[in-house]
């Protein structure tokens, strides 16, 4: 085995940002001595996005936490870094050990969204990895992908041996169990893959039979599941450079577009005093100076008023800020807001009108959007809104009551502050309809109609002083939108467009159209059959996945939508979505 350590740290002082590369973090793990099983967790993005990445830290934490075994990482490098690699013949290293990622018995990659699919194969390609497992003998190590995008894995399956479907936790420890028996054993990859089709959650695609369903994993005992208290502190300034604790997986609203509101079903609370412990000991043992509390909707948290009541002397003494982000605007109240940092606080409304609000099932009304007067009252001059356009029967006039809400917490803010005027920052994405969703059978919006309604709604913006518009990129959000409702074809198609240059997707500057509307061409493949409204009774490519969410429930919440009715909160009552068969729902009605 080749080492390559002294050539990649030569490399170093020749790029751009040396410190992504350089590992040798605060509370970074690394093990030189034998363990049975050695991982590398991949994230298929720039380092100080990965960094940010929840998921990532647990499992790192839950694996290294193991004696016999070893978890490392690695990030994808800049364009820059990539090149000095290529130039000297250096294959992609784990930050800890330095070493390659063919040398690692489990390569795993974090899947978080559609635009990282070129990262993966970017990746590899530097790694000198072949794409495909069937490409793969058993001198390669076996690759694994997990995360949001699996609920849906069809499009990037033919790259993997496995996939996790679900939650990590548990799973990936089982995955190495295997794989450190069958290496003391000798067992082939095939006899491996084999035994890890019986770990709830994992999918197998060579080996997956016509008619088989694969259950997504739960990890039930949410209040003891694995959770970083020792995080990797960033070597350079990440995206979210902060103490992140989480307190519930799932989300009990019910918006009819949001994948991970019935993705993470069941709903599964962590106690205050559980949070309040962890947020301490991360505080600790990073010296982080802000606190963020995690969760699809902070607000909506049942331990909120408690945990902040565990959490007030000590960030007072410490000096530590708490961050509250994904509020609800029915859920947020002035004490809150008087306990949280004074500098800008997050809302999504999602829609304009009442009406497009009852037909996504955003339970927000306009008097609830009132609510924002007392984060001026409380001190905050600053607000984000989150919107989304293209929503199925949305109108102008819908658009139209984006800017309205704007015109009204301005008034609010002169009637509260009396000077001045608040800073409102209006963010909007286009509608992509999701697997898992009750819209996963609706037709996205045309290219030429996203133009159209993102002008329209910079033009009635622009008249409102103290707001800023930002947007999704149209072309991204038809691409987007393919990828997620994707099926096994489409893999031809991400590498035909990493081939044509297609990389670092998700960032604006570095998309590039042209490469992924000639693969798709090249691949005789037409977008739109995966834009486009599918019928009900369509076969989804990602139909063999049991989520928990039943196809009835589903059906059912499609056809309130355009009736405009609206369902309760499952912390109203139970709605029988069906999720509860993997695991009981912590909520208490």
């Amino acid at each position: 085995m080749e080492n390559f350590a002294d050539r990649f740290f030569r490399l170093l002082p020749q790029a751009e940002k040396p410190s992504r590369y350089t590992g040798g973090e605060w509370n970074a793990v690394k093990k030189t001595g034998p363990v049975r099983a050695r991982f590398c967790l991949c994230f298929p993005d720039l380092y100080e996005i990965g960094m940010s990445n929840l998921g990532m830290q647990i499992l790192y934490s839950e694996l290294n936490a193991r004696e016999d075994f070893a978890c490392e990482r690695c990030y994808a490098p800049a364009e820059d870094m990539a090149a000095l690699l290529k130039a000297d013949s250096v294959p992609l290293l784990s930050l800890e050990t330095a070493t390659p990622l063919r040398d690692f018995d489990v390569v795993g990659f974090s899947v978080q969204f559609e635009l990282l699919y070129t990262g993966i194969l970017y990746m590899l390609d530097l790694a000198g990895i072949p794409f495909r497992a069937a490409e793969r003998g058993d001198d390669y190590p076996i690759l694994l992908a997990g995360g949001p995008c699996a609920v849906n894995p069809e499009p990037f399956a033919d790259f993997f041996d496995c996939i996790v479907i679900g939650e990590g936790e548990g799973v990936d420890a089982a995955v190495l169990e295997i794989v450190a028996e069958g290496k003391e054993k000798g067992w082939s990859k095939r006899e491996m893959l084999r035994r890890m089709k019986s770990i709830a959650g994992v999918y197998v695609p060579s080996m997956r039979e016509k008619g088989e369903k694969v259950v997504k994993a739960v990890y039930r005992d949410f209040e003891n599941a694995p959770y970083p208290t020792r995080p990797v502190v960033a070597n350079t300034e990440a995206v979210h450079d902060r103490a992140v604790i989480e307190l519930y997986r799932g989300c009990a609203s019910g918006c009819r577009f949001c994948q991970a509101g019935y993705y993470y079903r069941p709903i599964r609370e962590r106690s205050p005093e559980r949070c309040a412990a962890q947020a301490k000991e991360i505080v600790r043992n990073t010296g982080h100076g802000e606190i963020a509390m995690c969760s699809l909707s902070t607000g909506d948290y049942s331990g909120l008023v408690k945990l902040m009541d565990e959490l007030r002397d000590f960030v007072h003494e410490k000096r530590v800020n708490l961050s509250l982000p994904s509020l609800r605007l029915s859920s947020f109240s002035g004490d809150i807001a008087q306990e949280s940092r004074k500098s800008s606080l997050t809302f999504a409304p999602e829609a304009g009108t009442q009406r497009l609000r009852n037909v996504i099932n955003k339970n927000v009304t306009d008097e609830e959007i009132d609510n924002v007067a007392k984060a001026f009252e409380a001190g905050y001059d600053s607000v984000k809104l989150y919107f989304m356009l293209g929503l199925p029967t949305e109108t102008d006039e819908d658009i139209a009551g984006i800017a309205a809400i704007c015109s009204r917490l301005r008034e609010l803010y002169f009637a509260t502050r009396g000077k001045r005027g608040p800073n409102i920052s209006v963010s909007c994405a286009v509608f992509i309809p999701k697997p898992c969703t009750p819209f996963q059978w609706e037709a996205q919006i045309t290219f030429e109609e996203m133009l159209r309604k993102q002008n329209y709604l910079r033009g009635l913006l622009r008249r409102i002083k103290g707001v800023s518009f930002s947007w999704h990129g149209a072309e991204s959000s038809v691409l987007e939108a393919a990828l997620a409702r994707g099926d096994k074809r489409l893999s031809y198609v991400i590498e035909r467009a990493y081939a044509l240059g297609a990389k670092f997707d998700s960032w604006s500057e570095k998309f590039d159209k042209e490469a992924w509307w000639r693969a798709f061409e090249d691949c005789g493949l037409d977008m739109r059959e995966f834009t486009g409204e599918w019928k009900e009774d369509a076969e989804l490519p990602w139909g063999f996945i049991d989520t928990g969410v039943s196809k009835r429930y589903l059906l059912s919440q499609r056809r309130l939508a355009y009736e405009g009715v609206t369902t309760r909160s499952c912390r109203e009552g139970c709605n029988g979505c069906g999720a509860n068969k993997l695991g009981r729902c912590t909520i208490e009605w």
